[in-house]
């Protein structure tokens, strides 16, 4: 170790000492922070002033935790009543702060639904994402949209049950296609009675919460009874609803008897990388399983990785009754009590760790497996994105390989909701979390130069006030701009004002002749246009980056347009609420009509009195 290393480390000791001398023997959280007030750690004590001290003690800390009192320029700390109350803290300051010296779970999406609606007399079975705020019964979480979209699928084939919209469903005069292909009973048009009806939603309801064999049993039982009275035709109906059934179970692989709603949680490490598998039962049945790969040190204890991830992962989401890992958690008993405290938790949670014997250590061993699996897949899929990005910094004459590519596009039809793009690559692939758009404001219509320039000014113009400039870790090592030569000097252009141009490798890369790909050309500052192979594994690597920067830019400007076609000239005018809207619209047809109208057919409108007529009114009118 250097004298310069030696100095930094003492003089974080030092510093942790003066803090610790100040501190309580009481519960809270603590944070680590470097010169810019960017969190290294997050961590919880039971009492603070013992739990920090020892950061201090640098003898017995590991090589990593040495780098990281090294760099800690400063502290902060939160009290809490209880040790309890640190944990739910600490996992939602991970999860927010992103410290580098703390496990960190990756790839927090949430996780799709199925909803059974309440609130009409003949509910609705759909897919459900985001708050469960309409009133109804949630069946999940499953792993994916594809397990929600397949298991709907099958069930409408079981059950018969409604998909439409209430809307759709009111408007019907006569049935649709999901009638006629044996997927619904079309209550719409009183095909079926509500009585009738109930009882298919009690069925699927009974299945979703783990009946499955008594729902088998009964349709069994129905069919025998029909083909008994020699009445095939509602046989055969009962039978291909037995089979719908039977696909939904086979699709799940693997399903535990008497084991209820139970997440299984399995972690396997090797090669300094770990691969969290997350398997989702609900009555006993497969929802399916969800791979995570969270980041942490390569010497972190796998019960370490394995708390921390469970406490971030259940921050946002529903807990189930039972949780069952693969390892021993040191702190199981504080995640149970923190677990079962939460408001929406109904019942005790339990933590069976490691369980030794029987179908649960067997299913334990199924999960570990499949996260053995996920890695070794993870693990050559980044060893392929490395050889990749090795080839990109030999391309690009970078001195190692890129950690941040940052790839730009716009997107406009004739210079209308023009939208800019930034999509985030790096060695573990796209990381969409990163992903930007930028709305265009000041640059003319279609003036892709000027979007262009305004789109650099705003990411790093930001990011330098921020104090988020070189060296940061959300700093790019290169720009590829989706765009020829014009495009490259409107980025030096900007780059050069804001006196970073020499600290960015900036590459443009335009479309071949007739657009075709493989022809692309490439320019950078101070280089001839070069072309690749159209064989070249690099060059179909960025072309995959400048494909998925044109797939989100496109899809930043389609939302944007469909938000302006949804617009109406009412909005905007003070006063006027949906209800007011709604009766302007009925009484004169259109947004226009409004516009055109006086005074006197203003206030001949329900709910506008003459001072909402003039301020109406004055809206439209008032610049001419």
């Amino acid at each position: 170790m250097t004298d310069c290393k030696q100095t930094s480390l003492e003089r974080g000791a030092a510093l942790i000492r003066r803090f610790a001398r100040t501190l309580p023997e009481t519960p809270g959280v603590y944070r680590m922070l470097d010169a810019d007030g960017n969190a290294l750690y997050v961590g919880k004590a039971k009492a603070l002033k013992k739990r920090v001290v020892t950061y201090a003690q640098v003898e017995r800390l590991p090589v990593r935790l040495k780098r990281m009192v090294a760099e800690t320029q400063d502290m902060m700390f939160i009290h809490t009543h209880t040790e309890v109350e640190a944990l739910l803290l600490e996992s939602n300051l991970i999860k927010k702060l992103k410290p580098r010296y703390n496990v960190l779970m990756r790839d927090d999406k949430s996780f799709p639904y199925i909803v059974m609606t309440k609130d009409h007399d003949f509910p609705l079975l759909t897919k459900h994402r985001g708050p469960q705020k309409r009133k109804g019964d949630y069946f999940g979480p499953f792993a994916s949209g594809g397990a929600v979209n397949r298991t709907i699928q099958a069930l409408q084939k079981a059950f018969l049950l409604r998909n439409c919209s209430d809307n759709v469903f009111s408007q019907r005069s006569r049935p649709c296609l999901q009638y006629h292909i044996k997927r619904c009973t079309a209550p719409c048009v009183d095909y079926v009675s509500k009585e009738e009806y109930a009882q298919q939603v009690a069925q699927a309801r009974a299945f979703l919460s783990g009946k499955s064999t008594e729902i088998q049993e009964a349709l069994a039982a129905d069919m025998q009874k029909a083909s008994d009275a020699q009445d095939y035709e509602t046989a055969a109906k009962f039978r291909d609803r037995i089979r719908a059934l039977t696909a939904v179970q086979a699709q799940q692989d693997i399903n535990i008897k008497n084991l209820g709603d139970a997440d299984v949680i399995g972690l396997y490490k090797d090669g300094g990388k770990a691969c969290v598998q997350v398997f989702f039962f609900r009555g006993g049945q497969n929802f399916g399983n969800r791979a995570y790969f969270p980041r942490h040190a390569a010497d972190e204890e796998e019960s370490a990785i394995l708390g921390a991830f469970i406490a971030q992962f259940y921050e946002n989401k529903p807990i189930p009754p039972d949780i069952i890992t693969s390892h021993v958690l040191a702190e199981k008993a504080l995640l149970e009590e923190a677990f079962s405290n939460r408001k929406d938790v109904p019942r005790q949670v339990k933590i069976t760790a490691a369980p030794g014997r029987g179908t649960r250590k067997r299913l334990v061993e199924f999960v570990v497996n499949n996260a053995r699996d996920a890695l070794a897949r993870e693990t050559l899929k980044l060893a392929s994105e490395r050889a990749l990005l090795e080839q990109v910094a030999a391309l690009f004459e970078l001195d190692d390989i890129p950690q941040r590519i940052e790839v730009y596009d716009n997107s406009h039809i004739a210079g209308t909701n023009m939208v800019g793009g930034m999509i985030v690559a790096g060695a573990e692939g796209f990381r969409k979390t990163a992903y930007r758009k930028f709305n265009i404001r000041q640059a003319a219509e279609s003036d892709d130069y000027g979007m262009m320039r305004e789109v650099m000014e705003r990411r790093f113009g930001r990011a330098l006030k921020e104090g988020r400039g070189p060296g940061s870790e959300d700093w790019p090592d290169v720009i590829l701009i989706d765009g020829g030569l014009g495009q490259l000097s409107a980025v030096m252009e900007t780059l050069t004002e804001l006196g970073i141009q020499d600290d960015l490798t900036v590459v443009s890369i335009a479309k071949g002749p007739d657009r075709n790909a493989g022809r692309e050309k490439f320019f950078m500052p101070g280089r001839a246009m070069f072309q690749l192979p159209e064989n070249d594994p690099a060059l179909h690597y960025l072309q995959r980056l400048r494909d998925e920067a044109h797939r989100f830019a496109i899809g930043a400007h389609r939302t944007r347009r469909t938000k302006d076609i949804s617009k109406s000239p009412l909005d905007g005018i003070p006063g006027i609420g949906a209800k007011r809207k709604k009766a302007l619209l009925h009484h004169f047809g259109s947004g226009e009509a409004v516009a055109q109208a006086g005074l006197k057919d203003l206030q001949a409108v329900d709910r506008i009195s003459q001072a909402v007529a003039e301020t109406i009114y004055a809206h439209f009118h008032e610049t001419e």
